[in-house]
């Protein structure tokens, strides 16, 4: 006989005008991670569900850890639940990482009832399960990381978040094809989620939210991993531009905006003749078909043909860029390389292109000036009317353009 899953209460209370709800200050947990405090909004919202999810390997146990330790060290009591390491395994990360608290908790299991027995027990400031596709409830018959089982579990850890006032943070892991079913069926469930990106082999991570109801989407946090853990870096812009080379055609500054925070990265390109007959297009840290459209904008309104050229366009440092205000740096990378004519040193590049070749203003112009100021740029090549806008920023060079035609004579 199949056994019956358990009903699970619910409380109703009465209908309230909007206007007669009062909203208590709202408190935040800090977890000595600054970069990580930025991401979250400003800090740890107790009773928030937050799913952190990204590759194998990436870091999220270690940056996790690490978060446990900070706070454990101010005298909360943090539960680690792992389905997939053993306590030692955990120990030796932990002493790797330099993390000596005696409010850590660890412990190991998979099944969701017997794992309620301990944590309600222990009564923890903060819960964390690595990962969330091993935990498993008895109700149901299906396999662990089913997406019938991760539903239900994290239904659970919901409602014990809520009712308990305590911070859960779910760890999953997602293939490079987005291909698990673990994170993305549980992303309207959770108050936040949180995204690593970056490649394993490369020593920048970003932690970036795509989901926030505590503070702003897409903000994000960048660090550094070295042996002994995730190292913050409080200025991206100087690290992203740290190894630039100076007089290398097809590269190009450009200051995009990351949640709330401006960020300079440098858009590279490579442009040569193909020796195929079909010309390839590879893309890193941008959007490809956004290549495409920008090549068939180029050939058409300014004359510049790219179409039988191969070309690689990365973004130094990791990092991606998906807003429009990336096409003219974008375009004026591919012109440099493509003429082999270095671009001055000194300039950042900001706008959107569109279709009939113009260049359009992109939203927050002043706050990526002023980073570009701060970290010594003497010229900026805007849409004219973003020029307006940034009329009372003083101490760099403005040039406004209407159209890529424009920036031809702006750029060399």
């Amino acid at each position: 006989m199949q056994e019956k899953r358990p009903v699970m209460s619910s409380s109703i209370g009465e209908p309230q005008m909007i206007n007669s709800i009062s909203i208590d200050p709202e408190y935040r947990f800090k977890t000595g991670i600054r970069e990580f405090d930025r991401t979250l909004g400003g800090g740890l919202i107790p009773g928030s569900l937050i799913l952190l999810g990204g590759e194998p390997g990436i870091g999220k146990s270690t940056l996790i850890l690490q978060v446990a330790g900070g706070l454990s060290g101010q005298g909360l009591k943090s539960l680690y639940i792992s389905g997939e390491e053993s306590p030692q395994q955990i120990k030796l990360r932990a002493r790797r990482l330099s993390i000596d608290a005696d409010n850590l908790y660890l412990l190991t299991g998979t099944c969701i009832e017997d794992l309620f027995d301990s944590i309600t027990g222990l009564k923890p400031d903060l819960l964390i399960i690595d990962s969330i596709q091993t935990i498993y409830t008895n109700a149901l018959p299906s396999a662990p990381g089913s997406v019938g089982q991760l539903r239900d579990v994290s239904a659970r850890f919901l409602r014990f978040a809520k009712e308990s006032n305590t911070p859960v943070f779910l760890i999953g892991h997602v293939t490079k094809e987005g291909a698990i079913a673990g994170p993305k069926v549980l992303e309207h469930l959770v108050d936040t989620v949180l995204y690593f990106e970056g490649d394993s082999s490369h020593m920048f991570r970003i932690v970036r939210a795509v989901k926030n109801r505590y503070g702003s989407t897409n903000e994000i946090g960048v660090f550094e991993m070295k042996e002994s853990g995730l190292k913050q870096i409080g200025n991206p812009s100087r690290i992203f531009l740290e190894e630039r080379p100076q007089g290398a055609s097809g590269s190009m500054v450009i200051p995009c905006i990351e949640g709330t925070r401006p960020v300079l990265v440098e858009i590279q390109a490579l442009v040569g003749p193909s020796p195929l007959g079909m010309p390839r297009r590879t893309a890193i840290g941008v959007d490809h078909n956004r290549i495409s459209l920008l090549v068939a904008v180029l050939g058409k309104r300014v004359g510049v043909e790219m179409g039988d050229q191969d070309i690689f366009v990365n973004v130094a440092g990791g990092l991606k860029v998906d807003e429009p205000a990336a096409d003219l740096g974008i375009v004026s990378a591919m012109i440099s390389s493509f003429l082999n004519k270095p671009v001055s040193g000194d300039m950042v590049i900001f706008g959107e292109v569109g279709l009939t070749g113009e260049v359009r203003g992109v939203n927050q112009p002043e706050l990526r000036i002023n980073e570009a100021k701060k970290l010594g740029f003497a010229k900026c090549i805007v849409s004219k009317s973003n020029m307006e806008s940034c009329a009372s920023v003083t101490g760099i060079k403005m040039v406004g353009i209407d159209s890529v035609k424009e920036l031809m004579e702006s750029l060399f």
